[in-house]
């Protein structure tokens, strides 16, 4: 992963509401959520929701799918492992890591 991409999907994640709305639709699995369920879960207007939804298109981090009349919102994970792995491939490369804190 190059770091310009990183800074990308990290800046997409720190907003609040992307930050829970990803979540929701990583917790969702990969069956994904309709638009319209994930408006009921996090009680947001249907402008703001497709604000957000689009920046984490954008960043690849979220896919979606239209079935019929419904389009379905789903976590990208190859691309959510590929930040994880990114943040932390490189861990302790220099030094050893500290001890974990009880």
């Amino acid at each position: 992963m190059k770091l310009e991409a990183a800074a990308s999907q990290l800046e997409a994640l720190g907003n609040p509401t992307r930050l829970q709305l990803y979540r929701t639709l990583v917790r969702a699995g990969g069956g994904g959520l309709s638009v319209g369920r994930i408006q009921e879960k996090l009680d947001i207007p249907a402008s703001t929701l497709s604000h957000h939804l689009r920046r984490l298109l954008e960043t690849g981090l979220v896919s979606q799918e239209r079935q019929a009349t419904t389009l379905i919102c789903r976590a990208h994970y190859p691309a959510m492992r590929s930040l994880i792995g990114y943040l932390a491939d490189e861990c302790c490369a220099d030094d050893s890591c500290p001890p974990v804190a009880r």
